[in-house]
């Protein structure tokens, strides 16, 4: 296993503290992006999938661990990345798809999820028994919850001494923003209070003990908390030092372990380099990168509407739209205001909720349709600098790449030793 993720807590304590991305995304683009930039500095990539987005019965994607290796290994191969370049991880990894059922049913097929995971080959594994299941309080108590996470650790333990793998790598602890940012415009975010994370880490450090984990929590690296980073629907709550010293300063008595930090999409390269530098190098990012995708799709849609005869007046974004309304359940529990306002956030949220149907029919034809219609197409220097003055690119799926890598060379800035 690379070293990249065990080495987080030594080079922190050395004072030379270095990061990783982590690219919560399964769409192609994205990934091809992360991993072209990984061909081009031959560096490591670490790519995530989540328990609803993939799990043995096809999650939101129609992939099972083992699938969504192997698609992400096909990319690879086509942008020339090695195998060992490429680190796995599953996140949120726990009875969350199936919370709605008995906690019996819902843990067993939480460890089903796992011994697939953990088998297929992925090697940072994120344990989530956080949320309550059928007839259980929504938020579990910090005993049940590390309990839980043993036990699942187990299973994961198992999965990877009868595959002969080298076990995985853990990260614990639950205390994050709400999946795919807030419902709400938000003015602040409370960082995890120290005595809170302590807590955490010494519940389930002795869970571990009482299950006969112990091997196992050495190779724990790091415990999700909340450092102070959120974005809303048209807002984002940038990372404020100070506001998080208390907590960095924990790392102090847990000299193994760093922090990971969820939702820290749409922060300044500035922001995401003191997070790295505090003791929350595992940076999760994903739909700020889809953001990213939408916003040089839609750009693209506005030059084949200048430039192709026939090609019509947005009819990308005139699909997205009619695809988003005869199909709300995506975004209708997420976004607030009347009709217009509806409008603006089903397309142009932060929370980028049109993330979920770029994979339907509709969607797949009509970016199909744009991309045809500009694949022999000249776009002028001044055309493009209109619509994408940032970007720079071939053709048009160069562009979405591009547009991408620009999100992932932020990243990469902050991330430097």
């Amino acid at each position: 296993m690379s070293t990249v993720l065990t080495g987080l807590a030594g080079a922190r304590r050395a004072g030379l503290p270095y990061g990783i991305a982590s690219i919560c995304s399964a769409h192609p683009t994205v990934l091809r992006a992360a991993l072209r930039r990984a061909a081009k500095n031959g560096g490591p990539v670490l790519i995530e999938a989540t328990c609803n987005q993939v799990n043995q019965f096809g999650g939101y994607t129609g992939m099972t661990p083992a699938d969504f290796i192997v698609f992400v290994e096909g990319i690879a191969r086509e942008e020339g990345v090695a195998r060992e370049q490429i680190l796995f991880g599953g996140d949120h990894l726990g009875p969350n798809p199936w919370r709605k059922e008995p906690a019996a049913i819902a843990l067993k097929k939480a460890a089903d999820m796992v011994d697939a995971y953990v088998a297929a080959g992925f090697t940072k594994i994120h344990l989530d028994a956080s949320m309550g299941c059928a007839g259980e309080p929504v938020a579990l108590d910090d005993d049940t919850v590390a309990e839980r996470a043993a036990t699942l650790c187990a299973v994961a333990e198992t999965a990877a001494a009868r595959a002969g793998l080298a076990p995985p790598v853990y990260i614990l602890g639950t205390e994050v923003p709400v999946p795919g940012g807030a419902d709400h415009a938000l003015s602040t975010v409370e960082p995890t209070s120290p005595a809170a994370a302590r807590e955490t880490i010494a519940v389930h450090r002795a869970a571990f003990a009482r299950a006969g984990l112990d091997a196992a929590f050495t190779r724990v690296i790091a415990f999700v908390v909340q450092p102070g980073v959120e974005f809303g629907s048209d807002n984002v709550i940038a990372y404020d030092p100070p506001r998080a010293a208390a907590l960095s300063a924990l790392l102090d008595e847990e000299p193994a372990l760093v922090f990971e930090a969820h939702s820290t999409d749409y922060q300044t390269e500035a922001a995401l380099a003191a997070l790295v530098r505090d003791g929350y190098p595992i940076l999760k990012v994903g739909p700020g990168l889809t953001f990213a995708y939408r916003e040089a799709l839609y750009a693209l849609d506005l030059v084949a509407s200048d430039l192709v005869p026939g090609y019509g007046d947005r009819p990308l974004a005139r699909a997205m739209e009619a695809l988003m309304t005869a199909a709300p359940g995506y975004w209708s529990g997420y976004y607030h205001g009347d009709e217009t306002a509806l409008r603006i956030q089903r397309h142009f949220s932060y929370s980028d909720r049109i993330r979920y149907y770029w994979t339907r029919p509709e969607a797949e034809a009509a970016v199909a349709a744009l991309m045809t219609a500009l694949e022999s197409v000249h776009i002028p220097e001044t055309v493009l600098h209109q619509y994408l003055p940032q970007i720079e690119g071939a053709n048009a799926q160069d562009i979405l790449v591009a547009a991408v890598d620009r999100v992932l060379a932020v990243y990469d800035g902050a991330c430097r030793p």
